[in-house]
This record gives C-alpha cells, structure tokens and sequence, in this order.
C-alpha cells in the first residue's frame, strides 16, 4: 500500500465562475455573433497568448489592453489574465460574453470565478450551461466534474472526469482528477490501473492523494476546499 501511495497521487482539481445575477454588458455584443479580429489584431492575441503562457501574465494584458473590447476574443483573452491575477474586472468581461458566440467561454469563465471563491452552488450553475453550450469543450467538463468532486456527487464527477478523458486522453489534469476521487473512495487497485494505463506521475499521483484526504477531512462538511481550476493553471488559446 505504501509503495502504490508513493506511485499513486495527483490532483489540480480545476475550478470555475461567479453569481447567477442577470448579466450586466458593458460592452457592445451583437446577438451571438461575434466581430473576427483583423491581421494585425491577430498578431497581437497572438502574441499575447504567447507571453501569458509563459507566465507573463501582466506583459499579455500591457498587449490586450491595446486592443479594441469591441472584439469578443479580446475581452475573452482579457478576461483570462484578468482572473489569473485575480483581479475582480474579469467577472464583467465574462458576462460580456453571455449571448455570443463565446457564450460557453464566458459561462466557464463565471465558473471557474466562483469555484475559486467556493461557491460551488453558482459554479454548478454556469459550468453546466456551459457545457450544453460546449459539450465537448474537455476542459469545462473537467471543471463541472471537480465541482461536483467538491460537493462529494461521486457518480456525477466520475462521469464528468471519464468524459473529458475520453475527448482527450494527451491532457492527463482530468485523469489526475478521477484518480483522487477514486483514491477517496479507497478504490486502490482501479486508481493505479488508471495511474499506469495513462502514464500519470509521481507528483501528479502524490498530489490526488493530498486532495483525496482533504475530502476526507472533517472540515468538508461544508465547503470543500476548492481546487485550482485547469485554466487558471494552463490558460487555454481562444478558439
């Protein structure tokens, strides 16, 4: 058992968004679509996506900044940066976005706020909109399922995790994720067969037993503590 706790163990249990209050927009939206951005605009998200992947998330908004709002992709990828420095303006350019084309972005995004907050009522919420909106969007199933990890709705997160493993099995954050759920319901033997069948590492096996014990806690009576959401880790490139 011990050597399988050194093998088996990680989790970066992933987040989400903000409160179900009818959405305020700032800024100008056109039904659902959605204005593209021109060459040079390109450039610059571009460039912009670029340095906040390398953790040069002030560097990417200085860029973004310079950019029309008009845009939807440029409050989305505004919004993104926005929440990693956990700054509150990035709730409103979410919203923004409700009744675009980037509606399901926007609901995630209201997700990931209010899971990060704790509220896992007004997560739930918005990650299942968005998910009907982008049911094949991994990332935003894999939040919906760690929310409901967080609220201990074990079949719901389960299928929630298997789902965006399935939709794709190179981004290992969800298996990560189902490892801890299985490891939480002492279910070892399917837990290291998850482990070795998708490649995942010590740390990852390490941190999924963390975060299995905290579910555990007494102190989950209430809320659970919240898990770092997938974006806020890796910040995924609009599509």
């Amino acid at each position: 058992m011990r050597a399988f706790i050194v093998m088996v163990g990680v989790l970066l249990l992933s987040g989400c968004a903000t409160d179900g209050s009818a959405p305020w927009m700032p800024f100008p939206v056109t039904g659902s679509s959605c204005s593209k951005p021109n060459s040079e605009q390109e450039l610059a998200l571009s460039s912009a996506q670029s340095m906040a992947d390398e953790g040069r998330l002030h560097a990417s908004l200085a860029n973004l900044e310079g950019l029309p709002d008009t845009v939807a992709e440029v409050r989305l990828r505004k919004a993104r940066v926005l929440r990693q420095l956990g700054r509150s303006d990035a709730e409103p350019l979410y919203r923004s976005l409700l009744g675009t084309c980037l509606a399901a972005d926007g609901e995630h995004g209201l997700g990931q706020i209010a899971a990060a907050r704790g509220d896992n009522n007004q997560a739930l919420a918005h990650l299942v909109n968005a998910s009907k909106l982008a049911p094949t969007d991994e990332k935003i199933r894999n939040d919906l399922g760690v929310v409901y990890l967080n609220q201990l709705k074990l079949e719901q997160a389960r299928f929630e995790f298997l789902t965006a493993i399935e939709l794709k099995q190179s981004d290992t954050l969800a298996a990560a994720n189902l490892v801890t759920l299985l490891i939480y319901q002492d279910n070892w033997q399917q837990a290291a067969e998850l482990v070795s069948k998708l490649g995942l590492t010590p740390e990852q096996v390490s941190d999924a037993q963390a975060r299995a014990e905290k579910l555990k806690a007494p102190a989950s009576k209430g809320a659970v503590p919240m898990a770092q959401v997938a974006a806020i880790i890796n910040t995924p490139t609009v599509k």
